[in-house]
């Protein structure tokens, strides 16, 4: 009986790093999280111990700081294309490379200014727990490019209810047209093609699933996630399909009525686990 290495990868994880824009006297800040793993010849490092076709994984750290003092960083999708560029270029027995960054968020701090608030020089406040992402993958010179975002946490008082849905004999959930919903939406949508600008398209995605969420009427958080996703595909033509998980962060109605009170959609118990968790994708047709 014998055996084979049916695929085999290796890279460096959780990479951090922080890039000081210092060039004007307004700075700006990039923190990053930056993952890589290769493909490629290295069925002798595993079947014979012999590493003298492997790029040791600390080299490539070290390779994520070094290629980060000379680019602009302007987006992350830039840089992990540049990066992945770099190591296929360098590693002739590399087929395919993955580079995946989550990006922090810091927003400047506004301080009074000239009877006004202004956006501090070089002072920040953390954006909070939600994360800019992007994947990139190298094979050969096929190159794609999905972006994303993660931890983008959401809530409405009002105009989300959920009703008519199945009942046995263990359902126990109450129908209500009006309930809080709350979720925190992750998004990954991939490119039609790599000839587009990261740094303006973001932003714009971000938007419309924030508006799409503040302004549709939810029947289910199902039909909440199709429109958000509809609603990116219609308008930002560059992309072509749009990855979306909303996890349902339930906010329970407290009795009152034990107390001899009335609760109106007013006081509520947030709650953590276990929760519904609801994804789909949606492509252009």
């Amino acid at each position: 009986m014998s055996s084979v290495i049916a695929s085999n990868n290796y890279g460096k994880s959780r990479v951090r790093i922080l890039k000081v824009k210092r060039s004007k006297p307004v700075h700006e800040i990039v923190e990053m999280n930056v993952a890589i793993q290769l493909e490629g010849d290295f069925e002798t490092v595993h079947t014979k111990g012999d590493n003298s076709k492997v790029l040791p994984t600390d080299t490539m750290k070290n390779t994520v700081y070094a290629l980060a003092k000379d680019h602009d960083m302007n987006s992350i999708e830039e840089f992990a294309i540049h990066l992945a560029k770099y190591l296929k270029e360098n590693n002739k027995l590399v087929t395919s490379i993955r580079v995946e960054i989550e990006g922090k968020l810091w927003n400047r701090i506004m301080v009074k200014k000239n009877n006004g608030m202004m956006p501090h020089d070089h002072s920040f406040i953390s954006g909070g727990n939600e994360k800019r992402t992007c994947k990139i993958n190298l094979k050969d010179t096929e190159l794609t490019v999905h972006s994303g975002l993660k931890d983008l946490l959401v809530l409405k008082t009002t105009n989300s209810g959920f009703e008519n849905y199945i009942k046995d004999k263990f359902t126990t959930l109450k129908e209500t047209g009006d309930r809080v919903f709350s979720t925190s939406i992750k998004a990954i949508w991939k490119y039609e093609n790599q000839e587009v600008s990261y740094v303006k398209i973001f932003p714009e995605i971000r938007q419309i699933i924030l508006e799409t969420f503040a302004a549709h009427h939810s029947l289910s958080v199902q039909q909440t996630l199709y429109e958000t996703g509809k609603n990116v595909i219609e308008k930002i033509k560059e992309v072509s399909e749009i990855s979306l998980s909303m996890p349902n962060k339930h906010y329970l109605l407290f009795n009152l009525e034990q107390f001899g009170m009335e609760n109106k959609n007013e006081i509520f118990i947030p709650t953590d686990e276990p929760y519904g968790l609801i994804e789909a994708v949606i492509k252009r047709d």
